[in-house]
């Protein structure tokens, strides 16, 4: 896979548009993002997943997955090694993402409390 079969597949996903963070292209659905291809030079899609999620992925291929490295990588950022995946592994991968963004998007937010201070 190359950095045009992410694009192309992950803008099949219902909603799902195209934009840039900090130079880097990215995945939104609702205006946040699930994916991006800041590291497309060095081979590597990304994927926002969660820890555990991260974790299944890299136990099952850990010749195509592995942790963002840093914070974002704990917090579930995962590479996808484009040349190791197939279109299917991409996709399912892409699917993860964005529904797990989707998912959050439509999570009641909850307000935080400020402290009052007399």
């Amino acid at each position: 896979m190359k950095p045009i079969d992410f694009r192309r597949i992950a803008l099949t996903l219902e909603g799902a548009e195209e934009g840039s963070h900090m130079g880097a292209v990215d995945f939104r659905v609702g205006g946040r993002i699930f994916a991006t291809l800041a590291h497309q030079d060095e081979g590597y899609g990304n994927l926002m997943l969660t820890p555990d999620i991260q974790a299944e992925f890299i136990s099952d291929l850990p010749e195509v997955f592995l942790p963002v490295h840093g914070g974002w990588g704990r917090m579930g950022a995962t590479h996808i090694r484009l040349d190791k995946a197939n279109e299917d592994v991409l996709t399912g991968a892409l699917r993860a993402a964005w529904k797990l963004r989707v998912e959050k998007n439509t999570k009641p937010k909850v307000k935080k409390r400020t402290s009052r201070r007399p």
